[in-house]
């Protein structure tokens, strides 16, 4: 995929701006699922919901060019019978009963792409966001790596390890949309962010969106 993108985001703009207010709902909603006529359904968090963790965790990375830019790891769950077969997610998972939320992130982390807690520096936390296919109501966390981590997927739960350079996300060309039919919830607009052959969608693009507005809200108010 080329990519014209020219916005560049550094950790410490980052964390600066994570210590300001969120966009919250007006950032998630952007990339949110919608009925197609147009209706926006802001979501009611029941009381039975079940807590999840999840990290964005960022680390400077050249890639394929000579430059250090900053990367996002994403991962493509295996295909199974389930709400979320296939998806791209960020690293994260359930709580466990009276764990903290942060340390939730950071153990599926472990987990999942075998980035040890030590490694990382916890810069600061989004809003939380309900989805309501798997009833989750779901805490994310910025954690940053001040090198490439040395990943270690788990077979069992990550089919492909993605990494993606977070302005990528900034470049409009990468935000696209289609209507999609699900069985339990009939034809939706959907939108999602493309790269490298990839939708992003569902509450993972919600919540990259809203880093993603904070970012750029900041950068128009320095």
């Amino acid at each position: 995929m080329t990519s014209t993108h020219t916005t560049t985001f550094t950790i410490e703009n980052i964390q600066q701006a994570l210590t300001g207010p969120l966009p919250g709902i007006k950032g998630q909603i952007k990339m949110a699922p919608s009925p197609v006529d147009g209706r926006v359904e802001r979501w009611q968090v029941p009381d039975n919901c079940r807590d999840a963790g999840v990290l964005l965790l960022l680390y400077p990375y050249a890639g394929n060019g000579p430059d250090q830019d900053l990367h996002l790891v994403l991962t493509r769950r295996h295909e199974y019978i389930g709400v979320h077969s296939g998806q791209i997610s960020l690293p994260g998972g359930r709580r466990e009963t009276g764990e903290p939320l942060q340390k939730t992130a950071l153990r599926e982390t472990k987990e999942e792409i075998g980035v040890v807690p030590e490694a990382l520096e916890v810069v600061g936390q989004l809003s939380s966001l309900y989805t309501p296919p798997s009833n989750f109501c779901i805490y994310p966390f910025v954690g940053y790596s001040d090198s490439r981590p040395s990943f270690r997927s788990d077979p069992r739960e990550v089919a492909e390890l993605i990494e993606v350079p977070f302005s990528l996300f900034a470049d409009p060309t990468t935000c696209k949309a289609e209507t999609w039919y699900f069985e339990k919830y009939g034809s939706r607009q959907v939108p999602f962010f493309e790269v490298f052959g990839h939708k992003i969608w569902g509450a993972t693009a919600m919540i990259l969106s809203e880093l993603l507005t904070l970012m750029l809200n900041y950068q128009t108010q320095t």
